[in-house]
């Protein structure tokens, strides 16, 4: 029998390539009620490189008493170096501030991600600042990591809507991310936090952020499937020329911040996704979706992914 992949049908104007930056091993596993043990986290990573997932995150150095899940930063993360060498060095993780950044230098780590809010309330919230002081606090940590040699990215969360504030006005989203790209991140990742994201809201976005002078090729989006859109924004951002998406192996994830926020965009449905429409990925699907059974195995329930559930019962 052969192997169950869609018919390539591809769609003119959209780009030839895409890159998947994996998100689950960080994003996915720190909104897990369950602590995930350091060496289950270790062969999750090394199975999602192992698949040709170009970019892993690997894990957060922040405050175990905000996000204890992730409180084994430097223990996988040394581990891991001792394994893989430089390959482990490239993974990047998310440093919440100077004390993150510090961590990540003691280890040789090559590549960092700061998290941003685009509303006044969630950044009280996730970070304990205002929507404005809250660059002061980043402005520090991007500038030694540049002095540094490394590559900083950032996020900007709830840039679709919030749920204390509701809508979010496309040109304070602008400001947000351009302010974390003056301060030096070489990429923005736009993260529909709470899932509302809609394909018309996606394409005014991506434009808002051209007309202000971003090229497309430094935006990336983040989406989850909470409405069931991750998709179709995905097609929609395909159309505007974005070549970059978040995802998770096996649709992990959330917010623990923000309890309306279900799962992420799941890596299988992406690659299936991609693969019917001809662009390129470079990622081996059947090992992405054995991995994410594995892992489901491991946290006592099914993934939440079309693609991991139909191909898990059918045979290669």
């Amino acid at each position: 029998m052969t192997e169950t992949l869609p018919m390539v049908v591809p769609e003119p104007g959209l780009p030839e390539r895409v890159t998947i930056y994996e998100v689950g091993a960080r994003d996915g596993l720190q909104n897990e009620a369950a602590l995930v043990p350091t060496e289950v986290k270790a062969e999750f990573v090394r199975r999602l490189l192992a698949a040709g997932l170009p970019v892993v995150e690997a894990t957060s150095f922040v405050h175990p008493k905000w996000v204890p899940q992730l409180a084994d930063a430097a223990e996988l993360m040394t581990g891991l170096t001792a394994e893989l060498g430089d390959t482990a060095r490239a993974l990047p993780v998310l440093v919440p501030n100077e004390r993150g950044l510090d961590r990540a230098l003691e280890l040789g780590l090559r590549h960092v991600a700061v998290f941003a809010s685009a509303t006044e309330t969630f950044a009280a919230k996730n970070l304990n600042r205002t929507l404005d002081s809250q660059f002061a606090m980043f402005e520090p940590t991007i500038t030694r990591a540049l002095d540094a040699g490394l590559d900083v990215r950032g996020y900007v969360s709830m840039c679709f809507g919030d749920p204390w504030e509701g809508s979010v006005p496309l040109e304070q989203v602008v400001t947000a991310g351009r302010r974390l790209l003056d301060l030096g991140c070489h990429q923005l990742s736009l993260g529909d936090t709470i899932g509302v994201a809609t394909a018309g809201h996606v394409r005014a976005l991506v434009a808002a952020f051209e007309a202000a002078g971003v090229d497309r090729s430094r935006l990336a989006l983040h989406f989850h499937d909470t409405y069931g859109q991750a998709l179709t924004n995905v097609h929609a951002g395909l159309q505007a020329g974005v070549t970059t998406y978040d995802a998770s192996a096996g649709g992990l994830g959330g917010c623990p911040y923000a309890k309306s926020a279900t799962g992420n965009l799941a890596t299988e449905d992406l690659v299936w996704f991609l693969t019917g429409l001809g662009i390129e990925h470079g990622v081996d699907l059947r090992a992405v979706v054995g991995t994410s059974v594995w892992m489901a195995s491991h946290l006592g329930r099914p993934s939440p992914s079309a693609v991991v559930r139909a191909l898990a019962e059918s045979p290669a």
